[in-house]
């Protein structure tokens, strides 16, 4: 099954233009003007299921093609 490593996520979102991320409640999360995302921390795991990601992008309005080219 594929995967990310945490912090190719926050690289690409960085990229993208997010700042952060940073510590609130049970997630970090990142943010970009009014939008907020939330970063998964699998603990004893850096890596995070590709499935999971892609329900992060739809939430953040985030194109394929935009994710491809960061």
């Amino acid at each position: 099954m594929p995967t990310i490593q945490r912090r190719e996520l926050i690289r690409k979102f960085r990229a993208l233009g997010y700042s952060g991320p940073f510590s609130g409640g049970r997630h970090q999360f990142m943010v970009k003007g009014r939008k907020k995302i939330r970063i998964p921390n699998p603990h004893g795991n850096d890596d995070i299921n590709i499935s999971l990601v892609k329900e992060i992008l739809r939430q953040a309005g985030i194109s394929a093609d935009e994710w491809d080219k960061s």
